[in-house]
């Protein structure tokens, strides 16, 4: 269960906290007040022993004995016990506080609680009330209610502020991020992709804050795709025009001599099928971008890698060999996983195929394809002894149409890593390349087994 979750429920467990105190207390005082016992008196264990040792005093020990306790305690100031005759008046002839000695005599009269308020009689004939008034201010008093039992609208109206507050506050708790999010769709459809939540949520820690930030990576998402969209469509129409151009210049020879129609011919012919290669990778391209997994290519089948890689690199040794450089493989493991064998074919062959195109004549293209036995992923090196890239570039070599600033002019449109990156990564692997030690780049393509039941 998430924050959110958590939220709610402590909000809406100490609303109802609260509202069951309130009635708890409403409920107590009128009790209290129901059973009119006041604060005129102490009451509890230590005022029935004061008042029994009084008692006791005054009949063993007469009057006398009873004042000289009294003033002993009053002169330290912890008890005020006062003792009332059948006139009304303290033995030591303290005013009287009327509701407390009302509240004694009551108490005596009704038989409750006669440890707290006692009548002792003399022998001749006196009676003296014994009892320890409280001092009771007058908050207290309006703190009973004077005795009246409080209007059942007191709880009730304890529970509705205390849940009133606390929805209230939930509810602009919860509101507002949506507020937001709803203003940031909205945003978002109208075209400004550059609209962002995350600021707006500030300390947040709960659900709602995630999917402010899934928005966020969302709207990032989508605008970094309609971006490389833009670019995209500039550099194809830049690459198009350029054969087009040829063409139509083609043409145009032939027509104002016509001598030169063979030549012309052939120049025609082969912009044409510059043309046609270059519609080819942008439509296994775009096959490729559409693609979300492994599962969505076609003619997936169990597939020996290593033999895979070991062909690649014999066909790209066959064919370096006529450009005075080399291309040699070595393995270490074995690989058989369930894949769009083609996709991979394409993607290591244009990584080997540009290595051969850039490694220095006269040098070897390395390729290595190792699985440890420990290890459930796949890697694929091909190292080469070019120019390298510039440590900036490492990861825009693999964006469409990209030429890197050390990279040779030849044949060729910067399609053939882009296209190598798209068809590992729909396999779930990854592909990075660095510079080597030397001079050089080395690209790497990892390729999870795992989950495919290699074996």
């Amino acid at each position: 269960m998430g924050r959110l979750f958590w939220k709610f429920l402590f909000s809406y467990w100490a609303a109802l906290l609260l509202a069951v105190l309130g009635v708890e207390a409403a409920v107590w005082l009128y009790q209290l007040a129901a059973q009119g016992r006041g604060f005129s008196i102490e009451a509890g264990p230590r005022a029935a022993i004061i008042v029994g040792s009084a008692a006791a005093t005054l009949r063993h020990g007469g009057l006398p004995a009873l004042r000289a306790l009294m003033e002993d305690w009053g002169c330290h100031g912890n008890v005020l016990l006062f003792a009332v005759d059948g006139h009304g008046r303290d033995l030591l002839g303290r005013p009287v506080d009327a509701d407390a000695l009302a509240r004694a005599r009551m108490l005596v009269e009704a038989g409750e609680e006669p440890e707290v308020a006692r009548r002792v009689r003399l022998q001749d004939g006196e009676t003296y009330l014994l009892y320890i008034p409280t001092g009771a201010e007058p908050w207290q008093e309006r703190l009973l209610f004077r005795g009246r039992p409080p209007s059942p609208i007191v709880p009730l109206a304890a529970a509705t502020l205390a849940s009133l507050i606390f929805g209230v506050l939930l509810a602009w708790y919860v509101a507002r991020p949506i507020r937001y999010l709803r203003s940031a769709f909205a945003s978002l459809s109208q075209g400004r992709l550059e609209t962002r939540v995350a600021p707006l949520m500030g300390r947040r820690r709960d659900e709602v804050a995630d999917l402010g930030r899934d928005f966020d990576r969302m709207a990032q998402k989508l605008q970094n795709l309609i971006a490389a969209q833009r670019s995209l469509l500039h550099e194809v129409s830049h690459e198009l025009r350029s054969p087009l151009a040829r063409l139509q210049a083609a043409i145009g020879l032939v027509r104002q001599n016509p001598q030169k129609l063979h030549s012309s011919l052939e120049r025609i012919e082969q912009e044409a099928e510059r043309l046609d290669e270059l519609i080819g990778e942008l439509l296994t391209l775009s096959r490729l971008d559409s693609s979300v997994d492994e599962a969505s290519c076609r003619g997936v089948e169990p597939t020996d890698l290593v033999d895979l890689v070991a062909s690649i690199a014999a066909d790209s040794h066959f064919e370096a060999q006529t450009a005075g450089r080399a291309v040699v493989f070595s393995s270490q493991g074995e690989a058989v996983a369930d894949v769009c064998a083609g996709l991979l074919h394409r993607a290591v062959e244009n990584v080997v195929r540009n290595a051969v195109k850039y490694t220095r004549p006269g040098t070897t293209v390395e390729v290595n394809a190792t699985r440890s036995a420990s290890s459930e992923v796949f890697t694929v090196s091909v190292a080469d002894r070019g120019p390298g890239v510039e440590e900036g570039e490492l990861r825009a070599i693999f964006e469409p149409f990209y030429r890197g600033a050390t990279g040779q002019p030849g044949p060729g449109f910067g399609l053939g890593l882009a296209i190598a990156r798209r068809a590992v990564e729909v396999h779930g692997g990854r592909v990075h390349a660095r510079n080597r030690d030397g001079g050089g780049l080395v690209i790497e393509m990892c390729l999870p087994l795992g989950r495919r039941g290699s074996s």
